[in-house]
């Protein structure tokens, strides 16, 4: 596999309280950050976590003092839950490190998701590798989570997918692998309108051995795209909402939504009934939650 060229990236550190680090974490999410980690080493409720994000240029200090004081917001937690922020370069030997210390594999349902260094034995269950490479979607976070078990228990082995905002292209291979294992073809289909992010599914796709079976596309979901028997649209609620008409035109049988925090359950649920999207159930797995529509 082709290795990232670049050498070194940047860091913000922020030191905040325990129970604040979800909210952290969806803040540099929403700071377009590359990869996040946390630090979970401290355990007493009076100690401090620090929550890392990884960037290729860090974002102004305005807008990060905004992205933290609205996550702070929505989780309910007041500017004291935040001690420090620090900025610092990171060289990528420094960063593989890390990950290869505190990344394990991850069981969801029928699958484990695994770093390429990890051997898990199979026993019963289909094992998806993903390299690390400052991209979401390593299977630890709870919207992979929610939405990697959606697919396990709705994906129907032949139906076409689609994955908007493929990431590391996490759940179009869950797809193709599940199509594998049965034995069916299916047409599976990825996009997302990060490139880089795209060139990682790629590369994601071939080191489990289903290249062939998935399209990427770099560019968002088009008005003219064919419509799909499966959709998973892992975002946040700000890019959801305005597509959710085109998602749900595009999808015949189950969309599943995630990238949505519990306090905007009722903005989802709102936009899914305008649309006349009755026929839904929501998932929750910590601060976060998942909705699979039946079409």
């Amino acid at each position: 596999m082709e290795q990232n060229k670049q050498q070194s990236w940047f860091a913000l550190e922020i030191d905040a309280l325990p129970e604040a680090a979800e909210a952290i974490e969806f803040a540099l999410n929403s700071l377009d950050a590359l990869g996040t980690e946390i630090n979970h080493l401290k355990k007493s409720t009076s100690d401090s976590v620090k929550v890392v994000g990884y960037f290729n240029d860090l974002p102004d200090e305005e807008r990060v003092q905004d992205e933290i004081h609205y996550a702070l917001r929505a989780y309910d937690l007041t500017e004291e839950a935040v001690r420090t922020i620090e900025r610092r370069p990171v060289e990528n030997e420094d960063w593989l490190h890390e990950w290869k210390k505190h990344w394990k594999p991850t069981m969801i349902g029928r699958f484990v998701i695994a770093p390429p260094w990890e051997d898990p034995d199979p026993a019963d269950h289909i094992i998806i590798k993903i390299e690390p490479n400052m991209a979401f979607g390593t299977g630890t976070h709870e919207t992979t989570q929610l939405c990697v078990q959606a697919v396990d228990v709705n994906y129907r082995p032949g139906d076409s997918f689609l994955d908007v905002g493929t990431g590391t292209g996490i759940l179009a291979i869950a797809a193709a692998k599940l199509a594998a294992t049965s034995g069916i073809d299916a047409t599976i289909y990825g996009c997302d309108t990060d490139a880089d992010s795209v060139k990682l599914a790629r590369e994601n796709a071939e080191l489990n051995g289903v290249a062939d079976k998935i399209e990427f596309a770099d560019g968002p979901l088009a008005a003219d795209a064919p419509v799909f028997a499966f959709t998973c649209a892992n975002l946040t609620i700000d890019v959801i909402l305005p597509i959710l008409p085109l998602l749900l035109e595009k999808t015949s049988k189950t969309l599943v939504l995630s990238g949505i925090l519990r306090d905007q359950e009722e903005m989802i649920i709102s936009g899914l009934k305008d649309l006349d999207a009755e026929n839904f159930a929501v998932e929750r797995s910590g601060e976060w939650i998942s909705v699979t529509v039946s079409r």
